[in-house]
């Protein structure tokens, strides 16, 4: 799937991206509500899967372990496909992407994984969750003992609590049926408390580096929560509704009333309609889903708070990504 990064604040950065992420958050989408879909657009969403599926391999873990990355890794010769079309970034080594759970946790939804693979991809999460080799620093303070996963898989990589990640491994777990352990339950723990004490929607770069606005980390929440019910989760499912009605109420862009308003149908509300056929196209194609904070891997401190900065974060775009989020909102509201 086409998608693009970009700074708005240095001019003229504006690449094209080759990255597997928006190809496969595309396809999860589409494949959640396949089966509301008529017969025809079931038939649509199959063969765009069956494509998508085709280029996961170029994405797998360059020793050909079962985990993914971001971007194209380098074998038999090829060089590392990370940050292309760039003139700097991607001559850089320091910008190599690790294989991450983000990535892998979509492609392992949306293929079909061996049940041996996934008890592989359990057990190493572990070998990474926090405090398995070093402790998580760019959080809270009352979670660096919560043994909850880490967003990376790289050997040298700091650990990292991203909320939205942790929710779509869950989501990952929860469907394959996948036995829980501590890091499940200390990773779920992280997510309730995010919520109960507010912290998502004051400080949501804090809360999850790469998607760091609120109404993005409540699209995640919710639809773990709406899709497998854990119990830790229900204590906040009122939380969640009225935080998503005041940030309906705060005024939001209308791409981000899309996801909080599907956010809502998922936990059974119903939210004003929203007329998906008069959102502009380029509110669409310029809709950021996904966020890299340049220095968040840093465990220097004065690189971590400058890491907040605009200045040193990329957007990323998809159109094709935007305009399933749109098919999936309408799929919602249309069962109400």
């Amino acid at each position: 799937m086409p998608s693009y990064r970009m700074n708005p604040l240095v001019l003229g950065y504006h690449r094209p991206d080759t990255n597997i992420f928006f190809t496969a958050i595309t396809v999860f989408a589409l494949q959640q509500i396949r089966n509301k879909l008529p017969p025809t657009l079931q038939e649509m969403v199959d063969k765009i899967s069956s494509k998508a599926v085709r280029h996961y391999p170029d994405f797998q873990n360059k020793d050909s372990l079962k985990t993914y990355n971001f971007y194209r890794t380098p074998k038999a010769g090829r060089p590392s496909g990370h940050f292309p079309n760039g003139r700097f970034l991607n001559r850089i080594e320091h910008f190599r992407l690790p294989d991450d759970a983000d990535d892998t946790a979509m492609i392992y939804l949306t293929s079909q994984p061996t049940r041996e693979d996934l008890l592989w991809l359990k057990h190493k999460l572990t070998l990474h969750a926090n405090l398995a080799t070093r402790q998580v620093e760019d959080t809270f303070p009352e979670y660096v003992n919560l043994r909850a996963y880490s967003t990376w898989f790289g050997k040298n990589m700091p650990v990292e609590f991203d909320v939205s990640v942790l929710c779509n491994l869950l989501f990952c777990i929860f469907h394959y049926q996948l036995p829980l352990n501590e890091h499940d339950h200390d990773s779920l723990e992280f997510i309730r408390s995010v919520v109960e004490k507010g912290q998502y929607i004051r400080e949501p770069f804090r809360c999850s580096h790469s998607y760091p606005r609120a109404p993005l980390i409540l699209y995640h929440i919710a639809g773990l929560l709406a899709a497998f019910l854990p119990e830790p989760l229900e204590s906040i499912r009122r939380q969640l509704v009225r935080d998503a009605y005041q940030l309906l109420a705060d005024g939001l862009s209308v791409m981000d009333r899309v996801i909080v308003s599907t956010s809502l149908l998922q936990l059974g509300e119903k939210p004003p309609r929203i007329d998906v056929r008069a959102i502009p196209d380029k509110e669409i194609e310029d809709y950021s889903f996904f966020i890299a904070g340049m220095l968040t891997a840093s465990q220097n401190p004065l690189l971590n708070r400058m890491a907040q900065s605009r200045l040193v974060r990329m957007d990323w775009t998809c159109e094709a990504h935007s305009r399933a989020l749109l098919v999936e909102y309408m799929v919602y509201a249309d069962a109400v």
